[in-house]
C-alpha cells in the first residue's frame, strides 16, 4: 500500500512519528509526506521554517514549493507535486488540512487527472457548526463529493461533518500519538528540590498557554477555594502566556501567591520531567466566542494532548467537559463542567484526599494511553480504516 499525507503538520520531525511507525507495520508499506517548502507557524514562532527532505526506510518527507505560508486553508502546492505523484502513484491521498481547504481539492483534481484511482481522505479538528458563503461553499461541497473517507479528530467534528451532508466513512482519530518512551513514569527528586516542592505536598499542574479559552482563571479559582485538606499543596504551571499577570494577581489577593511555581516553556523532551512532579493535572479549558477564521467562529477544545501525556506518566487528569475532553478521558480521570469553579475544586480534593482513588486513576489512565493513543496504536487504527476503505469503495 502506498500512502500520500500532505499536511504542514509534518514540517516538525516528531509529529512525523505515527506515519513512520505505519510504513514500519508491514513490509509492503511505504509512505510519502508532503510539507510545504517554507511555513511561518506564528504565535511564539514567528520566524519561517525551511523545510528538508529526509528518508527512514519506506517512510520519507519530501518538501514542496507551497503557495500561502502561514494560512491552512490557502495552502497549495507547487508543480513539483505533479511530478511526485506520477512516480509514487499512491492508492491513498491524504490531507490534512480540513475539508474546506484549496490542497485538498488540489489534490483531489490531480488525482482525476492523471486517473492515479487513490482514495482521497481528509483530516479536520473543526468541532463548532458553520455557515460558508460562495465560493468557499462551492470549495467544500467539491471536496466532500470527492471523498472516500475522513479521519476526525474528536467526536464533534464528525457530528458536524454529518451536518455538513457528508454521508461517508469517518475514522475519529488525533492527528498526533504520545510517545510513551518518552512520557512515561519517573522520579524525579532533584527537579522537585530546585522547585521547592516537599516530598509530601499535592502539585497540582498545568501545562499549555496562559490564555482565557484554556481555563486558567477557573482552575485560580478552584484553588483559592479549596481551603483545608489532608495534604498541603502547590500548583505547577508551564508555559507562558497573557494571562499570567492577571493570574498572579488573583493569587496575590488570595494569599495563595507562595503555593504557585511557573516555569517558561521548556524544550517538549523536558516536560516530562514536570509532568512527573505533579499529583493531579488540570485541563479546565473554556469554549470561546471571540475567536473568528476566514470561514467560522468560535472554539472549544478539539483534544488536549497534554491529558494523553499526562496520562501515559501515570499522573491523574482532571478535565472540563469542554469538546473532546470528557471523550479523551473516559471513565479514566475527573471531569467537571466548564467554567465551574466550586464543581472543580471538590475534584481536586477528591484526589488529595483520597489517595486510592487518584492511585486508581493512575491506573487506568496509563492503560488507556497505551493502549489508545501511543503512535503505534494510532498508526494500526489509520492502517485498519485505509484498508476498509480501498476494500469498500
Amino acid at each position: 500500500m502506498k500512502i500520500l499525507v500532505a499536511s504542514h503538520t509534518y514540517i516538525v520531525d516528531l509529529n512525523c512519528e505515527k506515519f513512520r511507525t505505519l510504513a514500519d507495520l508491514e513490509p509492503d508499506i511505504e509512505v510519502t509526506i508532503v510539507v510545504p517548502k517554507r511555513w511561518r507557524p506564528g504565535g511564539v514562532q514567528n520566524r519561517t521554517i525551511e523545510t528538508r527532505f529526509w528518508q527512514e526506510g519506506s517512510f520519507r518527507v519530501v518538501p514542496i514549493a507551497n503557495f500561502s505560508q502561514n494560512n491552512q486553508g490557502l495552502l497549495c502546492f507547487g508543480t513539483e507535486i505533479v511530478s511526485l505523484l506520477r512516480e509514487f502513484r499512491p492508492d491513498i491521498i491524504q490531507v490534512e488540512q480540513g475539508a474546506k481547504s484549496l490542497a485538498y481539492a488540489e489534490l483531489i483534481s490531480l488525482n482525476r487527472m492523471l486517473k492515479l484511482e487513490a482514495k482521497n481522505i481528509f483530516f479536520t479538528w473543526w468541532n463548532l457548526p458553520y455557515n460558508l458563503k460562495f465560493p468557499v461553499s462551492l470549495l467544500e461541497a467539491y471536496n466532500l463529493r470527492h471523498t472516500h473517507g475522513s479521519v476526525v479528530g474528536n467526536q464533534d467534528g464528525a457530528e458536524i461533518l454529518r451536518q455538513r451532508g457528508y454521508e461517508g466513512m469517518i475514522q475519529v482519530m488525533p492527528q498526533l500519538g504520545v510517545d510513551e518512551s518518552l512520557f512515561r513514569p519517573q522520579s524525579q527528586p532533584k527537579l522537585a528540590a530546585q522547585l521547592g516542592i516537599q516530598q509530601n505536598e499535592f502539585v497540582v499542574g498545568f501545562v499549555g498557554r496562559f490564555v482565557e479559552e484554556k481555563g486558567l482563571l477557573t482552575l485560580c479559582d478552584a484553588l483559592t477555594k479549596l481551603g483545608e485538606t489532608d495534604r498541603p499543596w502547590k500548583w505547577l504551571l508551564l508555559g507562558r502566556g497573557s494571562l499570567k499577570q492577571m493570574v498572579m494577581e488573583r493569587a496575590q489577593g488570595a494569599g495563595i501567591s507562595d503555593r504557585l511555581i511557573w516555569v517558561e516553556s521548556v524544550p517538549h523532551d523536558d516536560v516530562p520531567r514536570y509532568i512527573n512532579l505533579m499529583n493531579a493535572l488540570v485541563l479546565p479549558s473554556q469554549t470561546a466566542k471571540q475567536f473568528k477564521t476566514l470561514t467560522a467562529v468560535g472554539w472549544k477544545e478539539q483534544f488536549g494532548h497534554v491529558l494523553i501525556e499526562a496520562m501515559a506518566c501515570q499522573v491523574p487528569v482532571i478535565g472540563s467537559d469542554s469538546g473532546e475532553i470528557p471523550h479523551v478521558i473516559a471513565n479514566t480521570g475527573l471531569v467537571f463542567p466548564e467554567g465551574n469553579s466550586i464543581e472543580l475544586r471538590d475534584r481536586l480534593r477528591q484526589l488529595i484526599n483520597q489517595p486510592e482513588l487518584a492511585t486508581e486513576l493512575s491506573k487506568q489512565g496509563y492503560k488507556r494511553a497505551i493502549n489508545c493513543y501511543t503512535n503505534r496504536a494510532l498508526a494500526q487504527q489509520q492502517l485498519n480504516f485505509y484498508r476498509q476503505i480501498i476494500s469498500e469503495n
